[in-house]
């Protein structure tokens, strides 16, 4: 009976390590697979390199894409009638109407001060009342 349980003992320890030799590297959170051979945080490190180019060359794009847009809209010539691009109703570009000496808005009107000109836009609406530049 012993050498029965020792046989069955044995075999199944064999079983279980052959089985964990089969199996499939863990993957981390960005698709690597961890196989030992690379720095801390278990990624190749050639791979790690490439993730993080493609990562540089991503934000240059964003930011070369960001600024053309800024571009585009310092050309943007506003006429009354045109509706405020969403980009300028933030906080930043609103001016209190006394310390500029501008005229008292109207109730939901605001006035705003985009690349040296004064607008005034309803509220509700966004859109563009009165320009003035100065």
């Amino acid at each position: 009976m012993k050498k029965i349980l020792t046989a069955l003992a044995l075999s199944f320890s064999a079983l279980i390590a052959t089985s964990m030799t089969f199996a499939d590297p863990p993957h981390n959170d960005r698709g690597y697979q961890n196989r030992g051979n690379g720095n801390a945080y278990g990624h190749d490190k050639k791979k790690f390199r490439d993730f993080n180019q493609d990562e540089d060359m991503m934000q240059e794009q964003r930011r070369e894409r960001e600024e053309r847009g800024v571009r585009r809209l310092q050309q943007h010539r506003w006429q009354p009638g045109y509706i405020m691009p969403q980009h300028y109703r933030g906080d930043g570009y609103k001016v209190a109407y006394k310390d500029k000496n501008l005229p008292k808005p109207g109730k939901n009107q605001q006035w705003y001060k985009i690349n040296n000109d004064y607008i005034l836009v309803d509220s509700d609406s966004n859109s563009i009342l009165r320009i003035l530049g100065f």
